[in-house]
């Protein structure tokens, strides 16, 4: 049988899943939680095969989830469902050796099949954000102005960036230019909206 923990923060999605999954017969869902920070817990007390891990939550994201989880409980499998076809999140799973990255889209069949082939040990990519990481450009920014970037899409003042980066705020300013000026965009919520979509920002 394999044990399944749920993580996903829309309750209609996460029931939708329960019970999809509770029809197969060699699948059993032993826990189901909705903030990426109680993932590890549930783990521990529940044991499953696989976590099956939505990439947005609250608390953590689904990445950082799993690379706890791969510390606390490393005979786990994971396997991350995502609703965005993000080419960076795919890189960023793949390093995180995350066993399956799949679209939420994906008939139940599918991931079904998906789940039994990451409880069996290998890896299980959803075709469509294959070709889209294969197909995508890299990033032009450097870590830091990513970080930078990233804190500055949560609307965040540049006294606020400049503190939690340990940076002075003419730092975090040219950052920021450097991002707006690589990215071709018109002001800085142009270059936080060309990152986003091109899944640069993680």
């Amino acid at each position: 049988m394999i044990r399944i923990l749920l993580a996903e923060d829309m309750h209609m999605i996460r029931g939708a899943l329960a019970a999809l999954l509770g029809l197969e017969a060699d699948m059993e869902v032993v826990a189901e939680v909705d903030r990426g920070d109680a993932v590890v817990s549930a783990a521990l007390a529940h044991r499953p095969t696989v976590a099956v891990l939505d990439l947005e939550m609250p608390g953590a994201d689904g990445l950082s989830a799993a690379r706890d989880l791969s510390v606390a409980l490393p005979d786990c499998r994971v396997m991350i469902l995502t609703g965005l076809s993000r080419p960076e999140a795919l890189r960023s799973a793949l390093a995180a050796r995350v066993g399956g990255f799949m679209l939420k889209s994906a008939p139940s069949d599918r991931l079904a099949a998906a789940i039994r082939r990451v409880a069996a040990g290998e890896h299980v990519i959803d075709p469509a954000l294959a070709v889209a990481a294969l197909t995508a450009e890299e990033s032009p920014l450097t870590p830091r102005e990513t970080d930078v970037l990233r804190l500055a899409a949560t609307g965040a003042e540049l006294g606020h960036i400049a503190r939690e980066l340990h940076l002075t705020q003419g730092t975090v300013r040219n950052y920021l230019g450097a991002a707006v000026t690589k990215l071709d965009a018109r002001n800085r919520l142009d270059a936080v909206r060309i990152a986003r979509e091109q899944g640069w920002l993680g």
